[in-house]
This record gives C-alpha cells, sequence and structure tokens, in this order.
C-alpha cells in the first residue's frame, strides 16, 4: 500500500520530496530516489506527532498530509495547487471516493453535541458536499486521509495538536485555521480514492482512543467555534 503510494507520488512533477514515516518495524521497498526520505521511529506515535515531524524536514512551500491508504485516478496536483493561488485557501482538499465509486464524507459541518446524537441515532451525518454543481466550496473541516497546506500557514498554526492522539486532530486544526482568518477549501473537480478501514468500529482500542478524541475536541472548542461563511 505505502510503496504503491510512494511510486505514484515520485511520478508527479509537482512532487519534489516525500517523507515516509515507519511508525511500526515493516519491511518496505521504496526504491532509491533523491527527493525520498524515510523516517523510523523508535516507538509508536500519533497521526499528528507523525505529520509535524515529516513537516520539520519539509522544505517545501507546500505540505501534503496523506494517508497510506490513498491512491490516485489522475494527478491531483496541478489543480488543488491553482485552487490554492485562485482561494488564497490554508488548506485545499479533493473530493474522497470510496474504492467502489461512492463519495466519502470527507467535508464536513463541525461536530456538535446534537449532530452527533442526531448521526447515533441514524440521522444526517455531517457531511458537507457541493451543492448545486459547485467546483470550488469551504467546509467547516476536511478529513485528514489528504490535506493540502500551504508550507507556511501550517507553521502559523503550529502543526496539529498531539494531545489528539488519533482521530479528531483534522477537525481541530480546521477550527484553527477558521479562527486565524485562513480558508478551508475543497475542490470537487479532483477525486481520489480513499480505501478506508474504519478501526474505530472494530478495534476497541481505537473505538478508545476515538472517544478519547471526541471528549477533548468537546473540552477545547464547545460553545467556541468559528462561523464558516
Amino acid at each position: 500500500m505505502v510503496e504503491n503510494l510512494v511510486r505514484s507520488l515520485l511520478e508527479f512533477p509537482e512532487v519534489r520530496q516525500v517523507v515516509v514515516t515507519r511508525n511500526i518495524p515493516e519491511a518496505l521497498t521504496l526504491g532509491n530516489d533523491a527527493r525520498l526520505s524515510v523516517v523510523d521511529n523508535a516507538l509508536p506515535k500519533g497521526f499528528g506527532a507523525n505529520h509535524n515531524a515529516a513537516y520539520r524536514l519539509c522544505s517545501q512551500p507546500t505540505f501534503c498530509v496523506l494517508n497510506p491508504d490513498i491512491s490516485f485516478v489522475d494527478n491531483p496536483f496541478p489543480r488543488l495547487l491553482a485552487v490554492m493561488k485562485e482561494t488564497g485557501a490554508a488548506l485545499v482538499a479533493p473530493l474522497v471516493k470510496a474504492p467502489g465509486g461512492g463519495v466519502e464524507d470527507s467535508t464536513r459541518y463541525f461536530p456538535t453535541l446534537v449532530s452527533l446524537a442526531t448521526k447515533v441515532f441514524g440521522g444526517a451525518d455531517g457531511r458537507r458536499l457541493a451543492a448545486g454543481g459547485q467546483a470550488i466550496f469551504y467546509p467547516d473541516w476536511v478529513a485528514g486521509m489528504f490535506m493540502l497546506f500551504r508550507s507556511l500557514d501550517f507553521g502559523h498554526l503550529g502543526g496539529f495538536d498531539e494531545e489528539f492522539f488519533l482521530y479528531y486532530e483534522d477537525v481541530d486544526i480546521c477550527i484553527r485555521a477558521w479562527k486565524r482568518g485562513m480558508k478551508v477549501a475543497a475542490c470537487a473537480e479532483v477525486a481520489i480514492i480513499h480505501d478506508a478501514r474504519r478501526d474505530s468500529r472494530r478495534n476497541f482500542r481505537h473505538l478508545r482512543l476515538h472517544l478519547a478524541s471526541v471528549a477533548r475536541y468537546f473540552w477545547k472548542h464547545c460553545g467556541r467555534l468559528p462561523r464558516v461563511a
């Protein structure tokens, strides 16, 4: 999975640096490319800590957060970089599709106690899709499987909050971006494929981490969400 992703990335001319974090020991055949570096963790780190560490190695004007379970239909970067320039957004994300072709819930409204309760009982799940054929729209937050940042803006935000070990760090950084007057944009003209694992639905440890992140999110932001135009 990681090997296929890296091979695809290195084929795109816009990609000038790739940092792979090996969070746990595993054998990888990644080839030899001057743009590629591998970080081996002595102990596993959380999502935010790993990406913050990768950012500290970044020497490019943009910084892309990518899950290893992403694959590409076409090169998404030319259009996303153009959208970033056109809109002045600090963060741009593509449309995310499942392997079967369905659109995933990767662009959303901020979670509230009411919205989470509604979702639990089978109501709306909080997704924010493009309306009326919008090519570019501004969701409250975008999911962390693919987030293309301006590097300077990621730095100004202080990166991800590492107290979120897994889950909700993507919501948190988008909240902080909107509060700082930065835009979060999504482009429905560009799609990537996400082969999601949904581990929190099957694994007790992941469920516990998910619930801990929900608790931290509400402690940090409840009643203090920014207004998104």
